[in-house]
């Protein structure tokens, strides 16, 4: 492909699943000489990092590339990080990279007229869909129903968010958050998964980790996500040796060498990439290969626009060691308005686009609609 034009959005926008405060997001839109375009996304999400990470496309990657010629996505790939040595090992030029990468594969998902997920030699026909919340409703009761609500909707599988803000103190320290966790089990039945995820709210210590965490394996748990900050590998090692409860990390991790020091580190069993923050998906593909060699599930983070959404769709359905995909389980403007088909679960199940590239139609009336303008 050879390249014409590269254009960024800022978007702005009310996400319900998050109390309706805004979000915001950068998105890529390239454009080929015979006026194939594609799409991709840099989950930068506050303003001053959406602003950086415009300005890295715009005056660092985009002339790199108009000037590269007839290229591969790989080849863009290569060519983005050797630009930034200086200070891409994560940060804001992986937010960037990110973005431009998501579209290059889509152009060339278009050019040779199949989806993604067929291109690169499709594993799964469908995938069990999980419906991804924050814990914010404002009693233990509400919350429970909410969730309920889900497994009713058809979900599968229910990961509760802890720690985030919210109307009430449920999920902010460790009675509530186990109190949560039994109510569910015992409202949903035995066969509902149920997934934890602590986030970035709450810092527990080992102890607290490891006795909270055993308490909610009474109840089934499928897995404890992120209970730790990323670098106290110690904590993580503890958690380990003395629980056999799935432990899920990787959500804030940048780079392929950052992924394969945390493989390394024996501390997960769950490792989760986010397609439009960790390399783009060129670094998803080679992370995935590598959790694959260690025996490790991977799990792809679609909590953001339409588009991440279907990258994270193919990618999943790409790989043999994905069993998920996570979804936001009520309806946003940059899921359901910005593409013409998003992403839906039907019967607690998600399945393939079958549109090539990424298999999703941006509306660029929506993204003049949500764009936010320094």
């Amino acid at each position: 492909m050879k390249l014409a034009r590269i254009q960024t959005h800022i978007l702005r926008y009310p996400d319900p699943n998050d109390l309706h405060r805004e979000r915001m997001t950068v998105l890529a839109r390239l454009e080929t000489g015979d006026g194939t375009v594609g799409w991709g996304e840099a989950i930068a999400m506050w303003p001053e990092a959406c602003r950086a990470t415009v300005l890295l496309i715009e005056e660092g990657f985009a002339p790199l590339l108009l000037q590269a010629g007839d290229v591969t996505p790989e080849q863009c790939w290569r060519k983005m990080r050797e630009h930034s040595w200086w200070y891409g090992e994560g940060g804001i030029a992986c937010f960037a990279l990110s973005a431009v990468d998501m579209a290059l594969w889509d152009i060339q998902g278009k050019m040779e007229g199949r989806p993604l997920s067929a291109l690169w030699g499709r594993v799964h026909e469908r995938l069990p869909a999980n419906a991804s919340c924050h814990v914010n409703k404002a009693s233990l009761s509400a919350c429970i129903d909410e969730a309920l609500g889900f497994f009713s909707a058809g979900f599968r599988s229910v990961k509760l968010g802890l720690g985030k803000k919210s109307l009430s103190t449920v999920g902010h320290d460790p009675e509530s958050s186990i109190a949560l966790v039994a109510g569910l089990r015992r409202e949903a039945g035995g066969d509902a998964e149920i997934l934890v995820d602590v986030g970035n709210g709450l810092r527990w210590d080992a102890l607290t980790a490891i006795d909270t965490v055993r308490r909610m394996a009474e109840h089934r748990i499928g897995w404890i996500e992120e209970p730790f900050y990323p670098t106290h590998w110690q904590d993580y090692r503890a958690l380990k040796r003395a629980l056999s409860v799935p432990i899920a990390s990787g959500e804030r991790e940048w780079t392929v060498s950052g992924y394969q020091r945390l493989i390394d580190s024996s501390t997960v069993d769950v490792v989760g990439v986010d397609p439009a923050r960790a390399e783009g998906i060129t670094g998803f593909r080679e992370i995935d290969r590598r959790v694959g060699a260690a025996g490790l599930t991977v799990n792809a983070h679609a909590w953001s626009t339409a588009i991440t959404t279907a990258a994270s769709l193919h990618l999943s359905l790409a790989s043999a060691n994905a069993r998920l995909l996570e979804l936001k389980p009520f309806p946003v403007a940059v899921q359901q308005e910005l593409v013409a088909e998003p992403v839906r679960q039907m019967d607690g199940f998600t399945s393939p686009l079958n549109g090539p590239g990424l298999g999703v139609e941006v509306d660029e009336a929506v993204v003049r609609r949500l764009r936010y303008t320094v």
